[in-house]
């Protein structure tokens, strides 16, 4: 393989392209088990039909874990609205009609969102209460089982060069509830300092998918605990800000 070419760097991995395949390679953060994880959640949701990057191969390189997949020619989402700041609006409808299909498709053996939020809110730098409140309350959401991105944000959709939408990077799948995905997105909106896009999105995936914004709103402090346990100090500084905010217009 060949990895002159690199097309992305992250904190926890490096990106390469070799031809038409696409080379993640992971650093010693991230364990055996969490890359076959990933893989194994890519191909569980190829099997649902949704443009998504196929895996063709779980690797080692130089020691490091590696996945090889296809690699999307094409721009990102978050490129493309850079680009055309004055369609905003019109791109973060497309993001969430892209979302809502996902949501439409069911993937019985990725794990459960509820058993992961509740794992995580375990690890969250809180107050004993807090996180004892924070598990009633998820504990209390009702259960459904649609497909969640788990990271879904304008990054993650690649627009291939003949118009295709393909969704990348599913390490975090899960089936559980689409609000506390959209939740999640919100969040990411909010992370990249776009706030008025959080809330275009917020009212446009309300308005397509018939969801009672207050509902997704009660997700946020859930969500937001159980991210705060990755990221750097900030984001987790910013996550926790969330986490008691109970009260909504």
């Amino acid at each position: 393989m060949n990895l002159d070419r690199v097309i992305a760097v992250r904190n926890t991995k490096t990106i390469y392209r070799d031809g038409d395949k696409c080379i993640k390679v992971f650093n010693d953060v991230h364990s055996k088990s969490m890359v076959l994880n990933e893989a194994l959640n890519n191909s569980r949701v190829e099997e649902t039909g949704l443009y998504v990057p196929k895996v063709h191969d779980v690797t080692t390189i130089d020691g490091k874990w590696a996945i090889v997949s296809d690699y999307i020619q094409g721009k990102t989402l978050a490129q493309i609205m850079a680009e055309e700041p004055e369609n905003a609006e019109k791109w973060i409808s497309f993001f969430v009609e892209q979302q809502l299909f996902v949501h439409s498709k069911n993937c019985p053996m990725l794990s459960k969102l509820k058993d992961k939020m509740n794992y995580k809110i375990l690890q969250a730098d809180l107050p004993a209460t807090t996180r004892y409140d924070l598990h009633t309350r998820l504990e209390g959401m009702p259960k459904h089982s649609k497909l969640c991105h788990g990271d879904f944000n304008t990054s993650n959709v690649i627009i291939s060069d003949d118009g295709t939408p393909f969704i990348i990077d599913w390490a975090h799948a899960t089936q559980g509830n689409a609000s506390a995905d959209a939740a999640r997105t919100f969040l990411c909106f909010w992370l990249d300092g776009d706030i008025g896009g959080a809330d275009i999105y917020l009212d446009i995936f309300c308005d397509k998918s018939g969801t009672d914004k207050r509902y997704v709103q009660s997700w946020m402090p859930i969500v937001a605990a159980s991210q705060s346990v990755k990221g750097n100090e900030k984001e987790r500084e910013f996550l926790l800000s969330w986490v008691n905010v109970v009260d909504y217009e």
